[in-house]
């Protein structure tokens, strides 16, 4: 029995990885290709695609939204919780690092699954509305630019379907989120978002302490 979630030292979190995570040797490849890349830290963590990967499968879901892809490590995770017949629209508007992501889909078999639209998210997200989506995904993970997380959360809460799940990286930003030195712009965007959430009665909610923080809100 516990009264607060527990330090993971070096480690520990070394031993948790031993003994729970069951990274396919693709994906560990993709994480490896991207280590020592100045913008590796932008990749998701194993243990956390795998806790997506595992909701993903729990919720049955087949229809599912990605809002900032890099080069793919999350999407694939997800991609291969999918049944064959399952969709990921995936938002991005790098085709560099995309490219990488499209290299490992085609590897790992999944690159049916997943249609990329390489547009600002907004306008992908915007489209799906028009087109008459709403309500119509079963899961939805938000990892872009912070500056707009409002928006994302807002436009995923119109287009998943009740019961659905919005997961949201990031949300503790590393600590930064008590440093009230951290005034900029996306920081204070992190802020505000995760106390609207907090007062949000259309969710049901839960902020976890995995990788950088990860909110999922379950539409109601």
């Amino acid at each position: 029995m516990a009264r607060r979630t527990i330090y993971l030292t070096d480690e520990l979190y070394t031993y948790l990885l031993s003994v729970s995570l069951r990274e396919p040797e693709l994906l560990h490849r993709l994480r490896n290709e991207m280590a020592d890349h100045h913008r590796g830290g932008c990749q998701i963590s194993p243990e956390q695609g795998q806790f997506m990967s595992l909701l993903v499968k729990l919720m049955g879901a087949r229809r599912t939204l990605e809002i900032g892809v890099f080069t793919g490590y999350s999407s694939l995770w997800v991609a291969l919780a999918l049944p064959d017949d399952g969709y990921l629209l995936a938002c991005d508007v790098n085709p560099e690092w995309t490219a990488i992501a499209r290299r490992y889909w085609r590897e790992a078999g999944v690159e049916h699954k997943i249609d990329l639209h390489l547009a600002p998210a907004t306008q992908t997200l915007e489209t799906l509305l028009k087109n008459g989506q709403q309500d119509s995904f079963d899961f939805a993970f938000i990892d872009a630019d912070k500056i707009n997380i409002d928006t994302y959360y807002e436009y995923c809460l119109q287009l998943i379907r009740p019961g659905g799940l919005i997961a949201i990286d990031n949300v503790l930003r590393h600590g930064a989120v008590v440093d009230e030195r951290r005034q900029d712009e996306e920081t204070k965007a992190i802020r505000t978002l995760n106390d609207k959430i907090h007062h949000d009665s259309r969710v049901d909610f839960s902020l976890l302490p995995i990788s950088d923080g990860l909110t999922l809100a379950l539409k109601g």
